[in-house]
């Protein structure tokens, strides 16, 4: 959709319609960073983490796509299950 603003709310438990598939690269501390997802087919690059925060049993990412929209990514720390929780495009 272009010229508009979009948003995807996902809810706290998995959302079986949104299938989500990350890629991500490990760092010397052993952290994952998402380098490349998938929404259902669709493959999108991570240009930029824009920021990431910590939970107790989660962590977050606010990540930018290759396609300009910004991203919240969240990981569950203990499932190893991630979710789409906000997508955001301005302009």
């Amino acid at each position: 959709m272009r010229g508009g603003r979009w948003r995807f709310a996902g809810q706290r438990r998995h959302n079986p319609l949104v299938d989500l598939r990350v890629d991500c690269d490990t760092d010397p501390r052993g952290e994952e960073t998402p380098r490349r997802f998938h929404l259902g087919n669709r493959p999108v690059d991570v240009a930029e983490v824009i920021d990431r925060w910590h939970g107790a049993d989660h962590s977050y990412f606010k990540v930018r796509g290759g396609d300009g929209v910004q991203y919240i990514l969240r990981h569950d720390l203990e499932s190893q299950r991630w979710e789409l929780i906000l997508l955001t495009r301005e302009g």
